[in-house]
């Protein structure tokens, strides 16, 4: 019985593997140059959303002065702007007012509870 069983689950994998598809994995290294100017675009994106008259007046009916927004958006790690600028280019393009507030409401908290 336990050789049926055998038999019977190596066919089932040898089957699996089959159909499974097989992806060549490539790395890159990629300069130093190419890496700050990815970083340099995503904080612009950032800054031009706050620039924005729309999220301006949204940022100062929460009592934030444009000013002090961008500022901790350039006080912002790489990281943490990569993460702000990967939700912008998630955002559909029509636009939708749930994801500003979401947006305006992290930049908020970045501005007043991360100090």
């Amino acid at each position: 019985m336990t050789s049926a069983m055998t038999r019977t689950l190596c066919r089932l994998l040898i089957v699996l593997m089959a159909w499974m598809p097989f992806h060549v994995a490539q790395a890159g290294i990629i300069s130093t140059d190419q890496a700050v100017s990815s970083a340099q675009a995503d904080r612009a994106a950032v800054l031009n959303l706050i620039q924005r008259s729309d999220v301006a007046r949204q940022l100062q009916s929460f009592g934030v002065e444009v000013a002090t927004a961008q500022d901790r958006v350039a006080a912002l790690t790489d990281a943490e702007v990569q993460s702000l600028a990967g939700k912008l280019h998630a955002v559909p393009a029509g636009g939708d007012g749930l994801v500003v507030l979401l947006l305006v409401g992290v930049i908020l908290w970045l501005v007043f509870w991360r100090k």
